[in-house]
């Protein structure tokens, strides 16, 4: 049982405290690059200090934002590693997969079901509102932002899959001896983790309904399956088609994208329907070709 390989009389909860501490500083660590690059523009150079964060993403070339934001991931991953490893005594594989070895065509699988909806469902918002949209393609910024994006952005996505899909739903497991706790807290604090987003400021809280709701998703998928890979390939297609597709000014990365959306933000169809349409398909998908049952035991029921 996946949930439960964190199971040990030694692992209490709070060393899961510790270790969430412990990812915390690396994450302040790794922004250090862009903390410098900001403190050099603002005084050495005498551009005025960003004011918010959307003003941060805003401040410089987007490649270059880019790379010094998704750089913090690497160093966060390390972490992971790290106190996986060492405060924990497991594997990274306990914390991925109750499989023998990660099942490579599992990610595949759900990277691609995931990128083909979000290209399909890019092209019809285009070609229903064209208005909406501007060609934003530029072949040389592409090429360098599709190089950082196939390179950091599975990083970026696994590390936060590792930190909620698998060391605290093992860690919350490890408190409630159930499966319901786990997935209900890992899915509300991957929502408001969220909650400093532009898009959350543009929008308003509703967006949060999405995040939560996505994180309800990747919570299910990865009890059902018993292994995070159908949740490590979903949010990699996720963020990096979506980068590499759409941008906007008020979007959490502002990318060289082959569209900008240039229409005002509101909490539209397109936060509610993953949620209740969407992504009730997808489990469907899944539990059709790997054979999934005992839904009620495998979400809800006592370790």
């Amino acid at each position: 049982m996946f949930i439960a390989q964190g199971l040990k009389s030694e692992n209490t909860f709070w060393k899961y405290i510790k270790g969430s501490f412990i990812f915390i500083f690396a994450s302040t660590l790794g922004q250090l690059p862009l903390i410098i690059l900001l403190i050099y523009e603002t005084t050495v150079k005498g551009k005025p200090y960003p004011s918010n964060n959307e003003a941060v993403m805003q401040f410089f070339e987007p490649n270059l934002t880019l790379f010094l934001v998704l750089i913090s991931f690497v160093v966060l991953m390390g972490s992971i590693i790290l106190v996986v490893r060492y405060l924990h005594h497991q594997t990274l594989l306990s914390v991925t997969t109750s499989r023998v070895k990660v099942d490579w065509k599992r990610i595949v699988f759900s990277f691609l079901i995931w990128a083909a909806f979000t290209v399909v469902s890019t092209l019809l918002f285009y070609f229903y509102s064209p208005s909406d949209f501007v060609i934003n393609f530029k072949p040389v910024p592409f090429a360098i932002l599709v190089l950082i994006g196939i390179v950091l952005i599975p990083i970026q996505t696994s590390s936060e899959e590792y930190i909620f899909r698998g060391y605290l739903m093992q860690g919350f497991a490890n408190l409630a001896k159930n499966k319901w706790f786990p997935l209900l807290m890992t899915s509300v604090i991957f929502g408001g983790m969220h909650w400093f987003n532009p898009e959350v400021a543009k929008i308003g809280p509703i967006i949060l309904v999405y995040y939560i709701g996505t994180g309800l998703f990747l919570g299910m998928i990865t009890l059902m399956d018993e292994g995070m890979e159908l949740a490590l390939g979903f949010h990699a297609a996720n963020n990096l088609v979506g980068a590499l597709l759409v941008t906007s000014d008020w979007s959490a990365f502002q990318t060289h994208s082959v569209f900008k959306d240039i229409s005002d933000p509101s909490a539209g169809l397109d936060v509610i329907v993953p949620v209740v349409f969407i992504y009730p398909i997808l489990l469907f998908i899944f539990s059709r070709k790997y054979n999934w049952t005992n839904w009620k035991e495998k979400l809800t029921g006592k370790i």
